[in-house]
């Protein structure tokens, strides 16, 4: 739980604030409880911005500042008229945080769909903006990116193009957008035996089909740095173990696997980028507890042997597991170099976190 002071803007202009008030969702960019309470108490809809400033760490707690949009006239009683804020323009502010931004995207994926229920603000922060849509169709969701996420629709249909039960429907995608159907259940916390058995083999299957020339639109990211040292020799390793390059996720994990009991998919591929298939083996291996680590290696190491006959993915999965942290840390980074000040609390200290784990996994 933490506590939000909405500072509210109307047509692009200030005009008076909300709150403290507490909300029980654990997570900063976890927006919906705070756009149902604004809209009981403005009577109108409205769409969270951007995190303006908090008093707190590890992105949950604390009090929480938000620039929110209240999209028509709010019930201006409700509004305390002092501070007067400015929200000044920075060269780094994403799409979705400005005003008419979230209102904007929402249009555009109205454009693909019929909507028949409401539109709710899941999430939004410096990573991506996220609605969820009741449509005549079903369930769907739209997504804004970054500039260093853009490769997410070309992700999600080069998987669809080898095994299209193993990610959410595209309906449309445009730069820096994509809209998608439901993945349907919930996030795997914590996976099952059989969810890894379901998703692992079914993913290197597309990872070993999608090997060879990096298509257009995919970034490769480093996974060695001058910062810890040996990291360079392992990844000459790691590559010398005949495993192909291909397309990673880049955030690998469970809560990224959406499972309702009889379908799995993997969600949220907006870390995809070129690669090491074992790095995204050793994201997962971090991320599971030691017996499911050890059925994920023994799955893992099967897949590619059944591809590749002539690899060696046991010594692979072993080499990779210092080496995701550093792969972490660049990517890390990249965040912070392309957000605005106020959001870089997200990342604060993350980089050197993940430097930190790989220094300590090579010793």
């Amino acid at each position: 739980m933490h506590e939000v002071i909405a500072l509210v803007v109307v047509d692009g202009e200030y005009a008076g604030s909300v709150g403290p008030f507490a909300v029980a969702s654990g997570w900063w960019n976890q927006v919906q409880l705070v756009n149902e309470h604004l809209e009981r108490v403005l009577g109108v809809p409205t769409s969270v911005l951007r995190l303006v400033e908090v008093d707190g760490e590890g992105m949950r707690g604390g009090t929480v500042t938000y620039q929110v949009e209240a999209h028509g006239a709010p019930d201006r009683t409700a509004l305390a008229a002092e501070p007067v804020h400015a929200f000044p323009d920075t060269p780094l502010r994403l799409p979705w945080a400005k005003p008419g931004g979230p209102a904007e995207l929402v249009a555009w994926a109205e454009g693909f769909v019929t909507r028949t229920g409401p539109v709710v603000q899941v999430k939004t922060w410096n990573l991506s903006c996220v609605f969820r849509v009741d449509t005549d169709a079903g369930r769907v969701w739209v997504k804004g990116l970054p500039p260093f996420f853009a490769a997410e629709p070309i992700a999600l249909r080069l998987v669809a193009g080898k095994d299209p039960s193993l990610v959410p429907e595209v309906i449309a995608a445009a730069p820096l957008r994509v809209l998608t159907a439901d993945a349907p259940g919930d996030p795997c916390w914590p996976a099952e035996p059989e969810q890894v058995r379901s998703v692992v083999p079914r993913f290197v299957a597309v990872q070993a089909a999608l090997a060879g020339e990096r298509p257009s639109g995919l970034p490769e990211v480093p996974m060695w740095s001058a910062e810890v040292e040996g990291s360079r020799e392992r990844a000459d390793a790691l590559l010398a173990t005949g495993l192909p390059l291909t397309l990673l996720h880049g955030d690998f994990h469970p809560g990224n696997w959406q499972s309702d009991g009889v379908t799995t998919q993997v969600i949220d591929w907006a870390d995809s980028c070129w690669g090491h298939p074992a790095l995204d083996a050793a994201r997962l291996w971090t991320f599971l507890p030691p017996e499911r680590r050890t059925l994920l290696a023994e799955l893992w190491t099967a897949a590619w042997l059944e591809h590749v006959p002539d690899s060696d993915p046991a010594a692979a999965l072993e080499l990779a597991i210092p080496l995701v942290h550093v792969f972490n840390a660049i990517r890390y980074r990249e965040f912070l170099a392309n957000i605005e000040d106020s959001e870089q609390v997200y990342h604060s200290g993350d980089p050197e976190y993940e430097i930190r784990r790989a220094q300590a996994a090579l010793a």
